[in-house]
């Protein structure tokens, strides 16, 4: 078959992949079988490419055509029928244990490794060859991963998928772009459309975070080209930046780069739920940096600005959270000021409402303790087995940052009030402390933290 020829057939076939969603109907028994029966070629691995392809793209017809519960069904198949055969494994392993520390071992090791090697893998490498194959699979464990909350036996075909894309989409395959104004308008609308930490209200906002003093970088995939996977919006300033409104001001001046000497990372947005488990965020990070340092070789200080997401959550489960972070003394001035019981109830009510922002008095009464809360949240607070309790900093503690500076009414925003009564946090990244502040976090728990953040935490204040 000509090239021509199989171009022109992945062309109709890639037509018929977008159209193929269109109407979703259930999953009958008949239906089912056909599918297995289908799996089970596929599984085999029988004909040429152009066959393989051709089973693939039936088969990702019929997963796009079903509803719901004709997918789960689908994927359900997938992973109880098309596992490992567990007498082959026996038999493999049995084999290497006789032979270990023999010449015979890296035979029986080959053989070990190619028992374990499930249909299931062969399956989704052949979805894998199709022209939207790749876009196919991410959101197919979009799906899984709703489906496996319900069904446990899901987790393995999950497992699978998320080792297989980890592979497919390693940092070395992915393309460092910087996004501008110029850029394509379906790649800007997708900025606005994935944008998860700052909402991006319009396009003169989307303008203002793309002008000169600015810089957006997206990691992109060679068989996703149009789709960033991660994000992140920078911007260079003379100074480490204390709240995200004067960031995001549409009618702030252009600062002038020439005078930059800090650049601030105040969003990072990972925009492809199927690729959970699957981290190039740190490698994002890195490589802007470099970049930066290319183009702006003045600069000295790279920070975060970064939201606390989960701190109002964890304090409304955490009475003694209220209790630290509001002594007596707090107690009876916000009381006075505010006209509300003196206690945690009369704290939390009052929070509530975020009138309390624009009594200046009153805000001042409450920046102190609320100072002290993110603080015992992000130095104490943890998820258990030590795990630190706050997405955003894991992944900046665990790449070699360091918890800087404390700050109130940084976002002042409902969603920035709702989160964390509009507190934010600096992580800074010196690049000479970085390797040291990762060991010691890992071998230690030692979160590294500036002297003005830990005078807030009252267990460090114990030590």
């Amino acid at each position: 078959m000509s090239q021509s020829l199989v171009a022109r057939s992945l062309k109709k076939m890639q037509g018929l992949w977008i159209k193929s969603s269109q109407h979703p109907r259930p999953l009958d028994a008949a239906a089912l079988q056909k599918i297995r029966e289908q799996l089970r070629e596929c599984a085999r691995g029988a004909g040429g490419e152009v066959s393989a392809r051709q089973r693939a793209r039936r088969l990702g017809e019929s997963y796009l055509k079903l509803d719901a519960a004709g997918r789960c069904a689908f994927l359900r198949l997938i992973a109880t029928e098309f596992g490992p055969d567990p007498a082959k494994v026996a038999a493999a392993h049995a084999h290497y244990q006789d032979v270990l520390g023999t010449p015979e071992q890296w035979n029986a090791e080959a053989r070990l490794w190619s028992a374990l090697r499930s249909p299931r893998t062969r399956i989704l490498t052949q979805f894998n060859a199709l022209p939207q194959g790749v876009r196919f699979l991410v959101d197919l464990r979009v799906d899984l991963l709703c489906f496996v909350q319900e069904d446990p036996e899901l987790a393995s075909l999950d497992r699978e998928l998320e080792h297989s894309l980890a592979i497919w989409f390693d940092v070395g395959f992915l393309e460092l772009r910087r996004i501008t104004w110029h850029s394509p308008a379906a790649l800007l609308e997708k900025l606005i459309q994935y944008e998860a930490v700052h909402t991006i209200h319009s396009w003169t906002d989307l303008k203002n975070r793309l002008d000169s003093d600015r810089r957006c970088y997206g990691f992109f995939h060679p068989r996703m080209p149009d789709e960033p996977l991660i994000f992140v919006e920078v911007a260079l300033t003379d100074h480490l930046a204390d709240n995200v409104q004067t960031l995001l001001d549409e009618h702030a001046p252009v600062f002038d780069t020439r005078s930059a000497d800090t650049a601030i990372f105040y969003s990072i947005s990972n925009t492809q739920h199927g690729l959970r488990g699957v981290s190039f965020g740190n490698f994002l990070l890195k490589r802007v940096i470099e970049d930066l340092q290319r183009d702006f070789p003045q600069l000295k200080h790279f920070s975060t600005l970064s939201p606390l997401p989960l701190l109002r959550r964890w304090a409304d489960k955490t009475p003694e959270a209220w209790q630290q972070a509001f002594q007596p003394a707090n107690l009876a001035r916000i009381s006075k000021l505010a006209q509300c019981p003196p206690d945690v109830a009369g704290m939390q009510a009052l929070l509530a409402d975020p009138i309390w922002m624009t009594n200046t008095r009153l805000s001042r009464a409450l920046q102190t303790p609320l100072t002290r809360m993110a603080a015992h949240y992000l130095l104490s607070a943890s998820a258990g087995e030590k795990r630190l309790h706050d997405p955003v900093a894991r992944f900046h503690l665990g790449n070699g940052a360091r918890v800087e500076r404390l700050n109130f009414l940084a976002d002042t925003s409902a969603k920035g009030l709702q989160q964390s009564f509009g507190m934010m946090v600096n992580y800074l990244y010196k690049p000479d402390d970085i390797e040291e502040n990762v060991e010691r976090l890992l071998s230690t728990g030692k979160i590294a933290a500036s002297s003005s953040v830990r005078m807030f935490n009252a267990e460090d204040k114990g030590r």
